[in-house]
């Protein structure tokens, strides 16, 4: 089985369970080389996920993927929040995070594969951002990889002024 196959059984196999106990099921990763892979199960809820509930949902992916048998061999398993840099995958989440910063790697472009701006949205099939004023129209078949630009503000934490 390939990585692209193993990810899109194990989505299959999560995302209606996911759904039943509240979650998004955001993203799967697959990281890790020959030894012993690492498996990324990304979830998310509206206004967040905690540490408890992330706990868990440990127990009931677990469970799942006992049952899926994803890897012949030992893997690790990490179930977490998508965090503030979230893959952004489905057409969906492009409108949802609409007014958010955003980086963009795409598969084929004329003038460069590598977008930082703001997301406006989708128009049909496109992604449009607003790059330094410029409005960009982003093919949503060309996307390899997007996420928010996460954004921490510690406020008049250590070192403010």
């Amino acid at each position: 089985m390939t990585k692209n196959d193993r990810i899109a059984h194990v989505t299959a196999a999560l995302e209606a369970e996911a759904a039943s106990h509240g979650f998004e099921l955001v993203a799967i990763e697959q990281t890790g080389g020959k030894g012993v892979p690492v498996l990324r199960v990304l979830l998310d809820r509206e206004g967040g996920i905690t540490l408890d509930q992330v706990a868990e949902a440990n127990e009931w992916v677990s469970e799942l993927l006992d049952a899926q048998e994803p890897f012949s061999g030992p893997y690790t398993l990490e179930v977490s929040s998508p965090g503030v840099d979230r893959p952004l995958v489905k057409p969906a989440d492009f409108v949802r995070f609409a007014g958010e910063d955003v980086h963009i790697k795409t598969a084929a472009s004329e003038s460069r594969k590598s977008w930082h701006g703001v997301l406006i949205g989708m128009e049909g099939d496109d992604i449009v951002i607003d790059v330094e004023g410029e409005r960009v129209t982003i093919p949503f078949d060309t996307v390899q990889k997007a996420r928010l630009k996460g954004v921490v503000d510690f406020g008049k934490g250590r070192g403010a002024v």
